[in-house]
């Protein structure tokens, strides 16, 4: 077995879990809920509509959600909170989670081999890769945090 069929292979047998998980803490939220405090407001007519349309349309966006980055989680335990039927979550979890491993396990082998080629050949440069790669990550990290302070309120204002 290759390393990019063994890899999707574990990526698979991870996103089954982790989703398939989240799917049954939304289901165990969802059932809570129904007996707690929130029972009248999950309740009425419009919540039990869109309830519905979940249960029925939901499995296409759950397969979606997981050639997103951040949304797959929310969806899952969205499915599983408004009780999404098993034979229509299934489908969708597996398409979906397939989808993801490949994504992953083909980007991902083709990003190390292409790192280590770049190390074994130009170290220099293999570095300068990797220092720039550290460098657009946690500048995206502060842009996002200093856009979130914004919008909350939070942002001091520059004193120059």
């Amino acid at each position: 077995m290759d390393k990019v069929a063994l890899t999707a292979a574990g990526l698979y047998v991870i996103v089954l879990l982790r989703a398939g998980g989240t799917f049954a803490l939304g289901w165990l939220a969802g059932a809570g809920a129904r007996r707690g405090r929130l029972a009248e407001r999950i309740s009425t007519p419009k919540f039990r509509r869109a309830e519905r349309a979940i249960q029925r349309w939901g499995a296409p966006v759950v397969a979606v959600s997981f050639l997103t980055v951040g949304f797959q989680t929310a969806a899952n335990f969205l499915a599983g909170s408004m009780h999404m039927p098993l034979p229509r979550y299934l489908p969708a979890l597996f398409v979906g989670g397939a989808a993801w491993a490949l994504a992953y396990a083909t980007v991902g082998i083709g990003a190390l081999q292409l790192l280590g080629r770049l190390f074994a050949e130009q170290p220099a440069i293999g570095a300068g890769a990797v220092a720039a790669l550290l460098l657009v990550v946690g500048g995206a990290l502060v842009y996002r945090r200093r856009r979130a302070a914004t919008a909350n309120g939070d942002a001091v204002p520059d004193e120059s």
